[in-house]
């Protein structure tokens, strides 16, 4: 009993910590500004944290490190594409973006085409990628709570996907980005530290030499060298080797098209500290997911087969904080249960700060796009307004999450945060591209683009195997599923773009070369960024 309630005490520290993070910085929130963007006050480094806070998911601490704990190499692959897509953001995006914008995706877009379509366009889509995110959070949380309390019920966790859902509400609301921020640096602080404690204690299990931990975690994952080498996921048949590209694809180019990752360039002054923000992050995430490797190969090497792996009635979702328990002594012992409470209160934190981030980016662009751009076009909107209006579309987004957590309960939460990337991938990347590099870019090319690559990649989805057919799927009794690969992204990436291709060369539309020539410069050069007025 006293293990639990350590475990518990230690993990209701984090929630309060954070909760008078978010009330104290309600007290700095004042403007618009203050609410969408921290003010633009923040350091590169302070950014940088923020967004290895906000990219560090529980997808990437628990889904990652279950799924190379199950999969071994193939597991891994999915560190490399998260890191990797950091690239791609850095290169084509950051810089770019937080001199052409200011505080959504849609206002680079809007700025040389016609405002009302494609704010409505660009909110939809942040709405639907947030909320797909927020899935895999919230399924996070309901697997990390019933393991801490140590309750098999559906109803417990149900009960705290529900908590979640009314905290991560509470910090938007409250704190706005200035809040939120900064529970994101504290909660980057918390799992740098935490990773490396239990890779540590890992290493130390194998005197410090990785070959004899790789040796241990290939013996007894029962798969032998196979689980070292490629194909253990994906390879066996060409369907999962045209899966794996998918998913690669998915995950390198959605990063650049994440609204909550987008939104966090605007937290800073200058065009300088964007990019300073993006190499922090770099190093900070590239440290961050080559323990992970450790974390992978240390569960499969020291915890029962049983306990990890899904074919086995296990959870791999799991495998961290297992880990934690295991390296810290084992179960019943008090050092496993520090660190297990350590490692789960962490992976909370994690996940209320991630969630925090995807419900800002939503109601901001629900309030700054459709509210402010699309329904009141025409009339002056004071900031009070849109700042409410951006905490009542909070609480809407939230609800929807909620109601959509409790099904997906049964997924990989890597595997859902892929299906985010891929949606952001497809709908958000090419109208971003194509508007800050192709001059005849135009409002029906931008509207095509997103609208086509949103409907395929939600519809390839809904009749994947991810939904009906399989024991894993969502809906494991029915059998509707057409499209043979879980992730869509190698269909619906291509047709976002030559969608907006298409709609671009077959529009009447003249294309305001001016602007775009303005908006070039603005892009490569930061002139004018400030005081930008929107058209």
């Amino acid at each position: 009993m006293s293990d639990q309630f350590l475990t518990t005490f230690l993990f209701l520290s984090v929630v309060a910590l954070t909760v008078g993070i978010t009330f104290w910085a309600s007290r700095q929130t004042k403007t618009a500004t203050d609410f969408y963007s921290g003010g633009r006050s923040f350091s590169g480094f302070q950014n940088g944290l923020a967004i290895g806070g906000d990219y560090m998911s529980a997808a990437s601490f628990l889904g990652i490190s279950g799924a190379i704990a199950v999969y071994g190499y193939d597991g891994f692959l999915y560190s490399i594409g998260f890191l990797v897509a950091w690239l791609v953001a850095l290169l084509l995006v950051a810089e770019m973006l937080r001199n052409a914008g200011r505080y959504t995706m849609a206002d680079q877009l809007a700025f040389r085409m016609n405002q009302r379509k494609v704010r409505t366009a660009a909110s939809v889509s942040t709405v639907v990628v947030s909320i797909f995110y927020l899935l895999a959070q919230m399924v996070g949380a309901g697997t990390l709570v019933a393991l801490l309390l140590g309750v098999e019920s559906e109803a417990i966790k149900n009960i705290t996907i529900i908590g979640v859902g009314v905290l991560m509400i509470f910090y938007v609301v409250v704190g706005g980005m200035k809040g939120t921020t900064y529970v994101q640096i504290v909660k980057a602080v918390l799992l740098m530290l935490g990773s490396a404690l239990i890779v540590v204690l890992v290493l130390a299990e194998f005197n410090f030499n990785l070959s004899s931990l790789l040796g241990a975690a290939a013996e007894n994952s029962g798969k032998g060298e196979a689980f070292l080498q490629p194909g253990l996921q994906y390879g066996s048949t060409l369907t999962s080797q045209i899966d794996f590209l998918s998913l690669g694809l998915a995950l390198v180019l959605g990063t650049a098209g994440l609204p909550h990752i987008l939104i966090r360039f605007y937290t800073v002054p200058t065009a300088r500290d964007a990019r300073k923000s993006v190499l922090w992050a770099i190093g900070l995430i590239g440290a961050f997911y080559l323990m992970t490797l450790i974390l992978g190969f240390g569960a499969a090497a020291l915890l029962d087969r049983e306990v990890v792996d899904p074919a086995a009635g296990g959870n791999q979702n799991l495998a961290s904080p297992l880990l934690a328990e295991a390296v810290g002594g084992g179960d019943g012992s008090t050092g496993g249960a520090i660190l297990l409470a350590l490692i789960a209160a962490v992976a909370f934190a994690t996940i209320l700060a991630v969630v925090a981030g995807l419900t800002l980016a939503s109601s901001s662009s629900v309030a700054h796009d459709l509210y402010k751009g699309v329904i009141k076009k025409d009339q002056p909107v004071s900031e009070n307004d849109e700042v409410r209006v951006a905490r009542i579309a909070a609480f809407a987004i939230g609800a929807i999450a909620i109601a959509l957590s409790i099904p997906a309960q049964r997924l990989n939460i890597a595997f859902l945060v892929a299906l985010a990337f891929a949606v952001a991938a497809s709908a958000n990347l090419p109208a971003i591209i194509y508007n800050m590099f192709w001059r005849r870019f135009n409002t029906r090319g931008a509207t095509w683009s997103i609208y086509g690559g949103l409907i395929s990649a939600v519809g390839l989805v809904l009749l994947s195997p991810v939904m009906s057919g399989l024991p894993t799927s969502m809906f494991p009794d029915s059998d509707w599923a057409i499209f043979p690969l879980n992730n869509p992204g190698i269909v619906s990436i291509p047709l976002g773009f030559l969608l907006g291709y298409i709609g671009t060369v077959t529009s009447r539309e003249p294309a305001a070369e001016d602007r775009f020539t303005e908006l070039e410069v603005r892009a490569l050069t930061g002139a004018g960024a400030e005081g930008a007025t929107h058209h």
